[in-house]
């Protein structure tokens, strides 16, 4: 306070907004409690999907967490900061976005209901870390282990298909279940027992037309070039592929250069001379026994003429993201120089042939005997749909992944965070101090997974979540929510509704770490924009400008 006498000391800039204590803290939580609630109502196999529509008019329509945040213009800080919640879930595990930012909604309101009651936000945020760690702890303890691509395989579609219960591809679900489940088993690689999958070797293609079901896997790669040369054969059985970084054509060299020549016959010498030098060219892949060319970068027209006579199918200004494919999906090298290439750098496929897509002329290599590269084509009726499969189906292939990497999955349908609620409340009971509020809050908000499923199933989730925890209590770690059975409550196990435990793991560390970062914000400071303010009337109003804005200037309509 001020006394009389006394000059104000400025420290923060003019216009400088400030919001402290309770006030910054309710409205940090408000503002993200809105953004949980916003995608609230897509979690679950009957959640709604939301549309999107941008300033150019851009549709977009999706229930899928991450993409739906994306896509919003958030402005509020707090806000943006369980934004990051879904893009940080979206990046580790690729799947759980919507879950791990309803968790910390749910944690958020509750923790605000505490501070009401006069709870220091340092107990809250204390317990909540002990209570996400004992989570974690509890999750190791309950994860079923399986061996990858074994007996077991089914249980990796199991996983796919619960992926996908949600998404606007649950009609074709098995289908695409079944594409994720072979393209994670192709490009895996494995080393002392352990797996690895880069899902960047799994190529998707969007196509318009046909169904969902219609949708193809291919043990190979597709191109989106068509063949070189209108000679060549379309088609090539018992592919051997040369993978050629190199241009097939003279080289012009770095500097201009200018050639002067008098007599005629010297210019077609030199004429001769250039076609010689591009049949050797061709010759030497014709040595290499090679009957497919596939080239990053140019081959000159004389040299296309010349692989047609000799049945060559080539392809060129291929990318290099699909040379490498290529290169993984037929063993095969990619090829600086033609000079230093053998046989054994070729690569080998059952078939390779061009078909036409739609309106557009592919390349497919397929057939291939181990391919470390694969493809997949989502057919849809439109755009909208083809968009909304792809982000499903790349759902479905990092459940796939994370489970082939971990070997560890749960109970799905919300039994495993009713299961987690149940022992935190139970583990909220040690602490002899305030503390225990903050645990128990955090188990209180677990259950609204099944809750929201429930609801978003048009279930009353009171009645419901009371009979699902009354299972727990007597001991069934897998009971859960099928909403599409009259009898509601399940066991996970039998009915295949199975999660990855690093989905799982991800989500409460993500929730609980964002929500504890927000909660321990007691003063918001926002400072005042640096970029002068737009005079009114617009550039007209400006001191000599333009009278009327643009439209003020002489001869403009």
């Amino acid at each position: 306070m001020i006394g009389q006498g006394q000059i104000p000391v400025l420290i923060l800039k003019e216009g400088t907004q400030r919001s402290k204590g309770k006030d910054a803290q309710k409205n940090n939580i408000m503002a993200a409690s809105i953004v949980a609630e916003t995608i609230k109502s897509t979690l679950g196999p009957k959640g709604m999907d939301k549309m999107l529509v941008d300033g150019l008019g851009d549709i977009l329509i999706s229930n899928d967490g991450a993409t739906i945040l994306d896509e919003i213009d958030v402005q509020h800080p707090a806000a943006k900061m369980i934004v990051q919640v879904a893009k940080a879930q979206d990046q580790e595990t690729g799947d759980g976005t919507t879950s791990s930012v309803i968790i910390a909604g749910e944690l958020l309101k509750l923790g605000g209901d505490l501070i009401d009651k006069k709870i220091h936000p340092s107990l809250i945020v204390e317990g909540y870390k002990a209570a996400a760690k004992k989570a974690q702890e509890l999750i190791a303890e309950f994860s079923q282990k399986l061996e990858p691509f074994g007996e077991e395989n089914n249980l990796l579609f199991k996983i796919a298909e619960t992926a996908l219960h949600s998404k606007a591809v649950h009609s074709a679900k098995e289908h695409i279940a079944s594409i994720a489940v072979k393209s994670v088993e192709n490009v895996s690689d494995v080393e002392d027992g352990n797996y690895t999958v880069d899902l960047d070797n799994i190529k998707i293609l969007q196509k318009q037309g046909k169904s969902l079901v219609d949708s193809e896997f291919i043990e190979g790669v597709i191109v989106d070039k068509e063949v070189t040369h209108s000679g060549m054969p379309k088609k090539v059985t018992d592919a051997k592929i040369l993978l050629l970084n190199q241009n097939i054509e003279i080289s012009k060299g770095e500097f201009d250069k200018e050639i002067r020549i008098s007599d005629p016959l010297a210019m077609q010498s030199f004429l001769d001379n250039e076609e010689n030098m591009l049949r050797e060219m061709v010759e030497k892949v014709v040595a290499l026994g090679a009957n497919v060319v596939v080239c990053q970068k140019g081959i000159d027209d004389m040299a296309q003429y010349f692989m047609s006579k000799e049945n060559i199918l080539a392809v060129r200004r291929v990318k290099k993201s699909d040379m490498e494919k290529i290169a993984r999906a037929t063993g095969g090298k990619s090829i600086t120089s033609l000079n230093d290439a053998t046989k054994e750098d070729l690569g080998y496929a059952g078939i390779v042939v061009e078909k036409k897509i739609g309106d557009d002329e592919h390349v497919f290599i397929k057939e291939c005997k181990n391919p470390k590269a694969v493809s997949i084509i989502l057919y849809g009726a439109s755009k909208y749909v083809t968009d909304e499969a792809e982000r499903a189906l790349h759902d479905a292939l990092c459940v796939v992944r994370n489970v082939v990497e971990d070997k560890t999955y749960l109970p799905g349908g919300g039994a495993i965070f009713t299961e987690l609620a149940l022992k935190i409340g139970d583990y909220s009971e040690t602490f002899k101090d305030k503390k225990q509020l903050a645990v128990k809050a955090f188990a209180d908000a677990l259950e609204v997974i099944p809750s929201t499923i429930a609801e978003n199933g048009g279930i009353d989730p009171l009645d419901i979540i009371n009979k699902l925890k009354a299972a727990h209590a007597e001991g069934k770690i897998s009971a859960s929510l099928n909403i599409f059975k009259q009898d509601v409550i399940v066991d996970a196990f039998e009915d295949g509704i199975l999660e990855p435990a690093r989905v799982i793991i991800q989500a409460i560390k993500s929730a609980s770490e964002s929500a504890v970062l927000i909660l321990r914000i007691d003063d918001v400071i926002v400072s005042k924009s640096e970029r002068p303010a737009m005079p009114p009337g617009g550039m007209g109003g400006m001191p000599g400008g333009m009278p009327g804005g643009m439209g003020g200037m002489p001869g403009m309509m």
